[in-house]
Formats: C-alpha cells, structure tokens, sequence
C-alpha cells in the first residue's frame, strides 16, 4: 500500500520537525543514499547545473561532456586534458564532514550502499567501503581507451600532458582516451545500474543528498525505494525535481545537516 506522504519543510537542525527526521536515522536498519554534486561542492568541487555550475557560468564546457563532440572535435579533447592537468595536477580535493558523516554510518552496520552521481571517490577517499560506493556515472580517476578498453590510472595520461602532449593518446593501440566517466551518448554499465537497484529495492530509508534529481537514471533509484516501502528524505539546498516524492525534505548545507542526521560531531 502507498505511505502517506508527510512533509517537513525543514531549515533549522534545532527544530521539532527535524528531531522527528533524525529518529527515522536511529530506528532504522538499512538506510540507501544517492548522493550528487551538492555533496562535494563543499570540497571546493563546482557543480555544473546549478545557479553558479560550470556550465552555466561556461556553455562551451558542456561540450566535453557529449562523447560525439569528444570524439569528433580533436579541439575538445585538448580542452578536456587542460582540465584534467588542473584537476589532478595540484592540491587534491579533501572530503567534507558530509562524506565522513555517512562513514559513521556505516560503522554502525546500517549502511545498505551508497549511490553516487558523482565521479571524484570522496567516499572512498574518506573511508567509505568501496564495496558499498557505487558510481553510475564512472569516474575520473581512470582512464580507458575507446578502441581497445584499456585502463590506466588517470594521472599516467595526465603527466604525459603536462609533459607536452596536448591530447594523449592510447599506449597500446593509438586510440583516442577520455576518463571512465559516463558521457552523454555512452550507457551506463548494467552491473552498476544493478547494484544501485538493489540498494533502494532493500533499504527502509532512503536519503538523496546534494542533487537536483534531473538526471535519469538515478532520480528513478529514488522512486523505487519509495515503492519499495521505504521512506524518503531529501536534502538539498534548493527544490529539486521530485520534492513530491519525499516523506521530509531538509534544506541546508549537507556539510552541516548529514552529521546531525547520523548522530555525530561535524569536527569528529
């Protein structure tokens, strides 16, 4: 039978609402998150879609995340390997008390996996367990030729960059390289979609995090864990594309309201 749904426009981590959102975190046993860009923007990552995303700011950026305008535009690849150099190349990106938030939950057994929309690995890189992270959309941290599959970390194609190559190439056949992130026009790998299904199929709570929920397929991970029973809370700092679909919405910095969710101290 469909859950009544009862939402708690909340803005304050004091507030009754709020105490009533946290106590679903402690009742339950197997808690799904989807987590999206808004998480790491606290990492000093930019987004892209938002009021101030990359491509909004930039238009011309977007193309580098279409794979036939990758492939065709050789312009484009050295303009994507310009950023990669700056992405990779300097001081990495810290996870923020968001990311070590659902750490502490997993330690208490109840994590039943984390979806991830993003491609940096700060889960992994604050101590989420990589078996439990899974990254629909790929990653930037690998690279893969699109002629003969094969993978190497990101920062060997990277250095060969810096060293002067301006779009390298496959060291084996040639082919043309870009990171394992999904682009526009690539599928996702079923396996992952798999996995992700599974987590909202077997959760009681089901937490997004820090994304507009625009982007389908892993907007829908979100329906059906709340057609699977489970309850639903978004936070988020602004309205997203299914705030209709959630039994509490939070708004606020996902830095400051994970930790309260979860039961621990932002600087622990």
């Amino acid at each position: 039978m469909e859950q009544t749904v009862v939402v708690l426009m909340i803005d304050s981590i004091d507030s009754d609402d709020f105490a009533v959102v946290r106590g679903w975190f402690e009742s339950s046993e197997r808690i799904g998150f989807l987590t999206g860009a808004g998480l790491s923007t606290e990492s000093g990552i930019p987004d892209f879609r938002g009021p101030d995303g990359l491509w909004k700011r930039d238009p011309e950026a977007e193309k580098a995340a279409h794979i036939d305008h990758y492939v065709g535009d050789p312009a484009v690849r050295r303009r994507s390997w310009r950023g990669r150099i700056r992405n990779l190349g300097g001081e990495p990106p810290r996870p923020n008390h968001g990311h070590h938030a659902l750490v502490h939950l997993e330690r208490t057994g109840r994590m039943r996996g984390i979806i991830t929309q993003n491609v940096d690995g700060l889960h992994q890189v604050a101590g989420s367990s990589p078996e439990l992270v899974h990254e629909i959309h790929g990653s930037w941290h690998e690279s893969i030729c699109l002629s003969c599959g094969d993978t190497r970390p990101m920062r060997e194609a990277v250095q060969r960059a810096v060293d002067g190559d301006p779009d390298p190439s496959c060291l084996l056949c040639n082919g043309i390289l870009k990171s394992t992130t999904i682009m526009f026009g690539e599928s996702l790998i079923p396996a992952v979609v798999e996995r992700c299904r599974a987590v909202a199929d077997d959760c009681d709570l089901f937490v997004a995090v820090g994304t507009s929920l625009s982007v389908s397929p892993a907007n829908q991970t979100l329906v059906r864990a709340r057609n699977a029973g489970a309850r639903v809370v978004i936070v988020n700092d602004r309205e997203t594309a299914m705030d209709s679909f959630a039994h509490a919405l939070v708004r606020g910095r996902t830095g400051v309201v994970l930790p309260a969710l979860v039961g621990v101290n932002a600087g622990s």
